[in-house]
């Protein structure tokens, strides 16, 4: 048995229950990366060119072999699962970080810039997470996102920041329209999703939060408008 794992390593490859676990650990170490490696690239592919692009696309932009990719997913639809996955864990994390400050306004507001830019700069993660449809996973995120939503707007009402009438659900509403925004003005003006983050902040707000960001980001003409509306509703068929 010996002499076999020293001089014939084929046998090995073909029966793994076989392979020493010193000798297995390259192999999931490699299995590890090239998953995490796909996830980057889909990542990437994923926010040029959104949902049309194939789980083939994706292997190429990793530089991995087609096999290679469809042994991790069975498809682009379970790679875009994964990335939405690992993006929501950073979105949570986000928002964990925003229930801890002690300023319950800023932190409202922080998460929320930091969740639109992640989300206004990929086009691919937009159109998964607002074509979602696992019922399952959506409760997930409902579960994870919920309490703290609720703790940190529930602490901006008591410090008097934000108005009474405003609910948390109000917030992921507004998350919602803004992506919206966000997928028909991301030719002309990619950054304008602050110009109504802005506006709504204004009106949840019990004081005027921002009058700034509005003149730094200007309304369209009518003609960009004309132009990105017509251009959105062509893609969508």
């Amino acid at each position: 048995m010996t002499t076999t794992s020293v001089t014939s390593p084929a046998p090995i490859a073909s029966d793994p229950g076989n392979v020493p676990a010193e000798a297995s650990r390259p192999l999931r170490k490699d299995a590890a990366r090239n998953r995490e490696l796909l996830i980057a690239s889909a990542r990437e592919v994923f926010a040029q060119r959104g949902m049309e692009a194939t789980l083939d696309d994706i292997a190429r932009h990793a530089g991995l072999g087609v096999g290679t990719a469809y042994r991790h997913f069975a498809n682009k639809h379970e790679l875009a699962r994964a990335l939405m996955e690992q993006t929501i864990d950073g979105i949570v994390a986000a928002l964990d970080a925003a229930g801890a400050n002690p300023d319950p306004l800023a932190g409202l507001i922080g998460f929320l810039e930091s969740a639109m830019a992640v989300q206004a700069a990929d086009r691919g993660l937009r159109q998964v997470m607002m074509g979602m449809h696992d019922a399952a996973q959506m409760e997930q995120v409902h579960d994870r996102m919920g309490p703290v939503l609720e703790d940190l707007v529930g602490r901006a009402q008591a410090a008097g920041q934000v108005r009474l009438e405003v609910g948390p659900t109000d917030i992921g509403m507004m998350v919602t329209m803004l992506c919206t925004v966000a997928d028909i003005v991301a030719d002309a003006a990619p950054e304008l999703w602050r110009r109504y983050l802005a506006i709504y902040l204004n009106g949840i707000c019990t004081q005027t939060c921002s009058t700034d960001v509005m003149a730094a980001f200007p309304p369209l003409s009518e003609a960009q408008f004309r132009t990105a509306m017509a251009a959105y509703k062509g893609s969508l068929g």
